[in-house]
This record gives structure tokens, sequence and C-alpha cells, in this order.
């Protein structure tokens, strides 16, 4: 009775709200994004195989050298003890041991496993256009943006665990469990994925969501250390890494090398080109002090969030990787698609309040193209026309973290009260109000089937 209220035209509900409500998204579109998807994807795979250049720079050593000599020593059942250059937690051998199930060479078959991964998420974020109150330009957008980072993105495996994230996102609000699950694999691949629970709404949901992720992480992790040596060596190379070129910290050792008032060297260190020297460990310490206030603030706002709608919970997720990415140490440039990834699912709510952000993510992809592979050489010696196409990276990269921080905030914040008018009797209208709590579960259950109710 209440809920058939909630749906009249006089209803009181707020329009942040409503915003997420409406008519079915016709499928006309899905053959255009189809033939988007295959055209962009076509003119991908010849950049990455070297049929188109855009740069001299060879990306795909990473895979036919570095991931194939992981895949080597993980066939024997330890991980790579004295590899420095592994830096990732026990569920990456899973993905590294993967494309050796192909019948193809190493390198080509990774190729394929990216190439299937990168459908499958495009085929979830088309079907999630599909829904009620929904719409397609997420789908779209993983069009655009994908082949914005260039070969990159197909020569590293963070498609793979961007893939598992934007499932995991795009079934939080429907199947928590289920949601759970992929982002705790996703967390034992690359850690970051977990940080999109941040955003799940409270009570039922964020338990079942929060308890899955951990549970399903800690047993399959318990699975991997019990069956391989070494499934957590990765923490203590962490430990020991300095400021990699392409972060944030980094800009003032670049710029004060360009000055030459700065002694310090720069060398491949853990698996990534890094600065080393004075300044270094300050510049460390402030990072890491950067980190803990972003995710300090989002801790606050998950405390003070007043309005939860169907689109924060991706909201959230954003804004919280933004935050890891930006004040990380380290920003490879395969980390854009992990944004990517995330804008995507936002922009298939249409009251997502981070579309001026996903602009900005697309920005620092073409940007991040440019930096890496293109000009890296230049950003490698500090020469100005590289340190100034990193420096705009990475400042836009910044620019998007405060104003999702913001927009998030101002998304959530608790409404004026409404002012009670008593009119003269005889004249009192006979619509029902909608109370609070009947909005936001009809707003969060807008595109559940009866089944998924049940």
């Amino acid at each position: 009775m209440e809920s058939a209220q909630a749906e009249r035209p006089g209803s009181s509900e707020p329009p942040a709200l409503s915003a997420s409500s409406g008519s079915v998204p016709s499928r006309r579109p899905l053959w255009a994004l189809a033939a988007g998807w295959t055209v962009s994807r076509t003119l991908l795979v010849l950049v990455v195989t070297g049929v188109l250049r855009i740069a001299s720079t060879d990306v795909t050593a990473d895979v036919s050298v570095i991931y194939h000599s992981w895949y080597e020593v993980l066939r024997t059942g330890t991980f790579p003890l004295d590899d420095v250059t592994w830096q990732y937690p026990p569920g990456a051998a899973l993905v590294i041991l993967l494309p050796g199930l192909l019948p193809w060479s190493y390198l080509v078959s990774f190729f394929v496993v990216c190439a299937v991964v990168d459908a499958a998420a495009m085929g979830l974020l088309m079907r999630a256009g599909t829904r009620r109150g929904r719409s397609y330009l997420g789908a779209w957008y993983w069009v655009v943006g994908v082949p914005l980072l260039g070969p990159t993105v197909y020569c590293r495996y963070d498609i793979i665990v961007t893939a598992l994230a934007v499932a995991g996102l795009l079934v939080a609000l429907r199947r928590p469990v289920l949601s759970g699950v992929l982002l705790g694999l996703g967390g034992l691949l690359k850690i970051w994925p977990l940080l999109a629970l941040i955003g799940t709404p409270r009570g039922r949901r964020t338990r079942r969501a929060w308890t899955s992720a951990a549970a399903f992480a800690a047993a399959l992790g318990f699975l991997l250390t019990a069956g391989m040596n070494g499934a957590f060596e990765f923490l203590k190379f962490q430990s020991e890494r300095g400021i990699e070129i392409e972060s944030l910290g980094a800009l003032p050792l670049h710029f004060a090398k360009l000055a030459g008032s700065w002694n310090g060297t720069v060398t491949m260190n853990y698996g990534s080109v890094e600065f080393l020297g004075p300044w270094v460990p300050v510049i460390s310490k402030v990072m890491v002090g950067m980190t803990v206030a972003g995710f300090g603030w989002l801790l606050v706002w998950r405390l003070r969030a007043a309005r939860w709608t169907s689109a924060t919970t991706f909201d959230a997720a954003l804004c919280a990787l933004l935050v890891f990415t930006a004040t990380s140490r380290v920003i490879s440039p395969q980390y854009m698609i992990w944004l990517v990834g995330l804008a995507a699912v936002c922009l298939t709510v249409r009251g997502s309040s981070q579309r001026p952000v996903a602009v900005l993510v697309l920005v620092a992809t073409v940007l991040t193209t440019f930096e890496f592979p293109v000009m890296f050489g230049m950003v490698n010696r500090s020469e100005l026309p590289g340190v100034l196409v990193l420096t705009a990276r990475n400042l836009v990269l910044l620019a998007a973290t405060v104003l999702s921080a913001y927009r998030l905030w101002r998304s959530t914040r608790r409404r004026e009260a409404l002012t009670t008018v008593v009119l003269p009797a005889g004249r009192v209208s006979p619509q029902y109000p909608v109370r609070p709590g009947i909005a936001y579960e009809q707003d969060l259950l807008d595109d559940l089937t009866p089944a998924d109710r049940a």
C-alpha cells in the first residue's frame, strides 16, 4: 500500500531519489555499442601487435618477458621469491598461470584472455544499461575509454582485475553476497577492488557483502598459502619502495632536477622506475599521510552520509579509488584502466554525481598515453616536455579526486527540513506524502526483479 503511494503523481518523493526511476531504455543502441566496441578493439589490437605504432617503446615486454618468467616459476609450485618485481597479492598467480592453459604462445594467449575479459565487461555494462532508470552511457564510456590508454591496456593484467570490480559493483545492490565474492577475488589479485565496498548501503547489504568478501579472500588466500611457497612475500618488497617517477609525489623531484638542485638517482627499483636519494623518504611519508587522511575523510563521509541512492554505491567506489590512486607513491599507466572501469559503472546510473569526474578521468587517460609510452624517455630523463605532460596528468587526477569527494559529499548530505503547511478544513489534499524510509528502499530496489526481492 505504502510502496504504491511512492509512485503516485502527487508524491513528495525528493527529486534525487526519483531521478533513478524511469522507463526501461530502448535496446536499439545495443547494436551500435557492439559495433563501436568491435571497431575500437580492432584498432587496439593492431596497435598492441605493432601493426600500427604510436611509440617506439615496446610495451609487450612485460608480458613476453616478465609475466612469462613468473609463469615458469609459478608452475613449479612456488611464488617468485627472489624476484623483487613480484609486487602482487597471491591471487595474481591465478591470472599469470591462466594463459598457459591456452594453446598459443604465452603472449598471444595473454592478449586473448584480455580481449575476452574486455568483451565480458562490455556485456555487463550493456546489460546494466537495459534496466529501468539506467543508461547506456557507461557502456559507451567503456567503448571509448579503454582504447585511449593505448597498447598498455592489453599488456598488463589490470583489465582483468577491473572487469571483476565492474562485475562486483554492478550486482552490489541485487546480489550483495556475490558482489562480496567478486570483489574479494579482485582484492586477492590487486587489493584495490576491496575499496568498492566503501559505498555499500548500510545494514543487511553491507554485512553480507563485507562478510562474503572477507570470507572468500581469506579462504582462497589460505589455499594459495598452503599450496605454494612465499604467498605474502610481496609485502616486504612494497615496504621498501621509493617514489615512482610518474606519481604525484615525484613532481617536486622532477622540477628540482630540472633546476639542477637534486643529485639523487633514477633507477629501476622493485619493478618500476623510481627516484632514490635526498627528499625521497620525506615525500614518501607525506604521500602515506595523504593516503591516511583521504581514507579518514571517507570514513567520516560514510558515518555522516544522510541519504543513499542507487548511484551512491558506485560513486563512493570511484571516489575511494581516486583517493587511493592520487596519493599513491606509484601511479603506473595501467592504473587508469581501474578508474575508467569504475567511472563507467557510475555512468550506468542516470543520477550519478560523478559525471564531471568521469570526463576528467578520460582527459587523464589521454595524457597518460602521451606520458607513456609516447614520451616516457623524456619523463625518465626529467626533460621539460615530458615533465609538463606528466604534471598536467597528475594535476587532472588531483582535481578529479577533489571534485569527486565534493560531489559525493553533496549528493549524500541531509536535505533541509520540509515545511509543514496546514490547509483550511475542506481543502485537505487526498494525496499522502511518502515516508523517507520508503523512498530510500524504493530507490535502492528500483531495478530488482520479483525473484531478486524475494
